[in-house]
């Protein structure tokens, strides 16, 4: 104790003294104090001119073992050594004995007993094998070991059950602390019956609280272990990297929210529809197959759109009879109001979308933009990164991670060790400003070509009508889809080629940019149709079912994009392999994950922009992102290449979620918000048929509820000033962003 006492550990400046309740895991306290003991250590040999002495080899079985002494390992390995786990919080038995005897002393407030204050002396940490620390006297240790016993059988049993799991030792160690001191507490109550009883209750709670705990824990497994595609992603993360692995993330969030919106329409819409069918005045047409590319004919009355729904209240008498004297008699059942339905479910849906994207987006800008989150990154990926649990099956994907993302990290820090020059920088921002304004030029002619092809087909339709056949006029309406689908396939390949004149250093840059220049034109587009269809199409179809209509066009527009992902996917990936291999070149495509990303942004925006037109397109959707995550990770195992610039996308995630909110979420609401507020609906179909707009369908349900329960009008008041006040609306728009 005498050599040992010559080591105690200095607390660093600028540091608050430790309390006594230090932690046996307080790192930043441990690390410091261990620099500056080997510090002391060195100026020892320094002045004494003498050098740390090999220890014996200590027996283990009667074998005896020879050790490298100190003088073989230099600072740098020195300083390794002190950040590894083993070195920081190794401590001995007596120490962690000694230090939890103290608080529990303090626990149960005796302060007649006397604090064992010599943790700190042995609770640092040690080189083992070195004269760094000594083990305490083992009379001292088992001395400690009693009196701890002795303050544990004081405690509640809640108490007692803490202290023991919070205790850094082993699970041996733990069990024989628990057991001596129930089994000195069950002899001191003996010959108490009463208090017997209580503890066997105790104990058999104990138990209890402990089985729960482990099912809980075990369904918890469970369910983890349910995750979808959770293998799928881990072979894809080894292999590719985070970049491509960013991409099947963000096309697995969308799954959720689409299966979010089906949660709600499906019970309380589509169902309660189908379980009363209205009588349909249209003859029931053959099916030809055409409809699941065009969405019309044998689908047009149907569940899928607007036009099918009813505008009364169901399962009511009545309600669906002109002359209420001649109604059928029959038992009076619980009314559905389908208008009101059908409004309240689309806006619940939307507002429950907000709140998920709105949160979505906070978790994961508090995951990848973290205050100091690079700071020693490389040390925590070298020796913090494997999982010791993972079973042999599993163990190469969490090679393939670990290497890859090491070449990440390393490219990333080689990135800004070579900044441009002056000449450099002027050069690349005349090409960049070049390239930009072709890029805007471009996107604006596109759209010019996409409003004027559509004022085309507006115009001439009536001709059509007369001229052609019933078949080929629903072929013919697939002519816009099929325009616009081009022009998405062909300018992003005229974009890549014009990011090959920028030369950005930066791969993630190089993304960010394509992600830009994508976004550009598929919204500006997108924002003429929509145009397009609430200006012309409403004028022109005023005695037709004209939502009917858009609902078509948008399921037309994502059976097409759908059509051209695929093709893509055939001819941009496959096809370039074969003729790579056919020509014996090394160079596989590398997966885009730019333009593959703005497509699920693209058809995400039509499945939100088409809810309220067509409540079952978010199942089309959905069917089209579980075929589109097979199509993509199959083509990319086999057709695709590793990117040749390692790149960290640690930030990916974040951008992905925040295009999905603002330009793509918030466009679709103000779309729909301007159908529902100022928009008059068709006279001849549709569950809001007699309304002026379809807002007013809330109205008249206030209106109506005030006059049957007039004890109701603080929920008049609510609607009035809340729901109809736009400052309220503003305002909680405000909170939301």
């Amino acid at each position: 104790m005498a050599r040992s006492s010559s080591f105690i550990l200095p607390i660093p400046e600028g540091r608050e003294s430790p309390s006594p309740d230090l932690s046996p895991y307080d790192e930043s306290i441990v690390h410091d104090s261990f620099h500056q003991l080997i510090q002391e250590q060195s100026q020892r040999v320094e002045a004494e001119a003498l050098e740390l002495q090999e220890w014996p080899p200590r027996d283990k079985g009667g074998g005896s073992q020879s050790l490298r002494g100190p003088q073989e390992y230099c600072s740098a390995t020195l300083q390794i050594l002190a950040n590894m786990p083993s070195r920081t919080i190794g401590r001995s038995r007596g120490a962690i004995i000694s230090q939890y005897y103290n608080q529990t002393v303090r626990l149960r407030r005796k302060n007649s007993r006397p604090l064992l204050r010599d943790m700190s002396r042995s609770a640092r940490p040690s080189i083992r094998q070195y004269d760094l620390e000594l083990d305490l006297n083992p009379r001292e240790e088992e001395e400690k070991r009693s009196l701890l016993v002795k303050e544990l059988q004081g405690l509640t049993i809640t108490q007692r059950n803490h202290m023991l799991r919070d205790m850094p030792l082993s699970l041996t160690e733990k069990r024989c602390l628990r057991q001596d001191s129930c089994i000195h507490r069950g002899r001191q109550r003996h010959h108490q019956g009463s208090q017997t009883q209580l503890y066997c209750c105790s104990r058999l709670k104990y138990h209890c609280i402990i089985a729960f705990r482990s099912l809980w824990y075990g369904l918890l497994s469970g369910l983890h272990a349910l995750k979808p595609w959770r293998c799928h992603l881990k072979q894809i993360s080894g292999q590719f990297g985070s970049s491509v692995l960013s991409y099947f993330l963000f096309l697995k969030t969308l799954v959720s929210f689409n299966i979010l919106l089906l949660s709600l329409l499906l019970p309380f819409v589509v169902a309660v529809q189908v379980a009363f069918p209205p009588t349909s005045e249209f003859p029931v047409s053959s099916f030809t197959g055409l409809e699941l590319f065009t969405g019309a004919g044998r689908f047009t009355h149907t569940v899928m759109y607007y036009g099918y729904y009813s505008n009364f209240t169901l399962n009511q008498p009545c309600s669906s009879h002109q002359n209420s004297d001649h109604c059928p008699p029959r038992a009076v059942h619980l009314p559905y109001n389908m208008p009101l339905a059908y409004l309240f479910t689309i806006g619940i849906s939307f507002f429950i979308t907000c709140i998920t994207l709105v949160y979505s987006m906070s978790r994961s800008f508090g995951k990848s933009y973290q205050v100091g989150s690079t700071l020693g990154v490389h040390a925590i990926t070298v020796f913090c990164s494997w999982d010791y649990r993972v079973t042999q099956r599993w163990a190469s994907l969490q090679h393939d991670n670990i290497r890859t993302q090491l070449k990440e990290l390393l490219a990333e820090g080689q990135l800004k060790q070579h900044p441009r020059s002056v000449c450099g920088r002027l050069r690349q921002m005349t090409v960049l400003l070049l390239v930009w304004l072709l890029s805007l030029g471009s996107a604006l002619g596109c759209a010019i070509a996409v409003y004027s092809f559509s004022e085309f087909m507006h115009e001439n339709h009536e001709v059509r009508t007369q001229m052609i056949s019933e078949k080929l006029q629903e072929a013919s309406l697939l002519a816009l889809p099929l325009i616009v689908c081009i022009i998405s396939l062909v300018v992003p390949y005229l974009y890549n080629v014009l990011a090959s004149w920028e030369q950005h250093d930066s791969p993630v840059l190089e993304v960010y940019v394509a992600i830009c220049r994508n976004l550009i034109l598929k919204m500006v587009i997108l924002g003429l149709l929509c145009y397009h269809w609430m200006g012309r199409k409403v004028r022109s179809l005023e005695d037709q079912c004209w939502e009917t209509f858009v609902g078509q066009e948008l399921y037309r527009f994502m059976m097409m994009d759908f059509i051209f992902t695929l093709v893509d996917t055939l001819f941009g990936e496959l096809v370039w392999r074969l003729i790579t291999e056919r020509l014996k070149q090394d160079r596989k495509p590398e997966f885009d994950v730019a333009r593959n990303v703005l497509e699920l942004i693209y058809g995400q925006t039509l499945t939100w922009l088409g809810v309220l037109f067509s409540p079952l397109l978010p199942a089309i959707q959905l069917l089209k992102l579980l075929f589109l995550f097979y199509i993509k990770k199959i083509s990319l195992m086999a057709n695709c290449q590793a990117p040749r610039k390692p790149w960290r996308a640690s930030h990916m995630t974040t951008i992905f979620i925040t295009l999905l909110c603002f330009p793509s979420f918030l466009g679709a609401a103000i779309f729909l918000s301007y159908a529902i507020w100022h928009v008059r609906p068709s006279r001849t179909c549709g569950p809001f048929r007699t309304l002026n707009t379809i807002y007013e369908a809330g109205k008249v349900w206030i209106r109506h509820l005030e006059e049957a329960s007039p004890s109701v009008t603080w929920f008049t008041w609510i609607h009035q000033y809340l729901v109809e006040n736009t400052f309220f609306i503003f305002l909680v728009s405000a909170v939301l962003l």
